[in-house]
């Protein structure tokens, strides 16, 4: 694929991406040092919803169980729905009246699943997801970071494996990805988009930002409503257009700003007109 050349036009010392078929896994095309591994910020959520989900499951605890403020549950926290405030264990909102995206819901459902496990948190994500996956290069480091972004770390590698899973599941039924990721967790809600202003809906999945009809957005003019996906203020994306049948992971080295608000949408029009051609 020639587009994904277009990386070494952004403003970034270091930047990787690959793009994964949706029907077989396969790596369509890859550009950048695959195996450095970056800081994913807030694209550690998808992997943290991901472990959760392997804990519903395997019955850790349900989606429905009590978690988090009062009245507020496992599913609240998954899809910013808990009324807690974004960085701190504050209700701001009784749950499930507001969309308030909230790295401190993240770092509850991490609490609340190692409560439930009797394992810790980083330990179970990697028993869960990453060992059986190979991602031998992704952690979540809880020791002074947290699951919510700060501390996971990752290769464009293996995201395009973790990309490829949601594509086609082996750890989970089909049928959790999809409620997961192509299913809106209480429709209807508004709320903001962090660095895209207030969407009217906000609609989230469980751990996934569903795109939907939201402008602006970081994904692009041509991914279809149901791409679902996840960005990071570390300059990072990873989405799936299941339309198209393809995902995409790109990690950069710098901060998320107007630069990424500007090219990640030209890039992700560019890969998906590039396969459309190819059909």
């Amino acid at each position: 694929m020639q587009s994904v050349r277009m990386i070494e036009d952004w403003p970034v010392e270091t930047a990787a991406v690959a793009v994964v078929r949706g029907a077989d896994g396969a790596l369509l095309g890859a550009h950048g040092p695959q195996r450095h591994r970056f800081q994913l910020a807030s694209v550690t959520k998808p992997l943290t919803a991901y472990a959760a989900l392997v804990a519903v499951e395997e019955g850790v605890f349900e989606l429905d169980d009590p978690a988090g403020p009062d009245g507020a549950t496992v599913r609240h926290l998954l899809s910013h729905t808990s009324g807690l405030a974004f960085d701190e264990p504050r209700a701001m909102a009784a749950p499930g009246t507001r969309r308030l995206y909230s790295n401190a819901g993240f770092d509850v459902l991490a609490d609340t699943l190692a409560k439930a496990s009797g394992i810790p948190f980083d330990r179970y994500a990697a028993e869960a997801v990453f060992q059986p996956l190979g991602m031998t290069d992704t952690a979540i480091d809880l020791a002074h970071r947290s699951p919510a972004g700060a501390g996971g770390v990752s290769t464009a590698a293996d995201l395009a494996v973790f990309a490829a899973e949601l594509q086609a599941p082996r750890l989970l039924h089909p049928s959790t990805v999809a409620a997961a990721t192509l299913e809106v967790s209480f429709p209807g809600l508004s709320g903001v988009l962090p660095g895209f202003g207030h969407q009217r809906p906000n609609d989230w999945g469980l751990g996934f930002e569903i795109r939907d009809g939201k402008s602006p957005h970081w994904t692009g003019a041509t991914s279809s409503p149901a791409t679902f996906g996840h960005f990071g203020q570390s300059g990072t994306f990873l989405w799936v257009d299941p339309v198209a049948g393809v995902a995409c992971v790109a990690l950069a080295d710098r901060d998320f700003g107007p630069w990424a608000a500007e090219v990640w949408p030209a890039f992700t029009d560019a890969v998906l007109a590039e396969l459309r051609g190819q059909r």
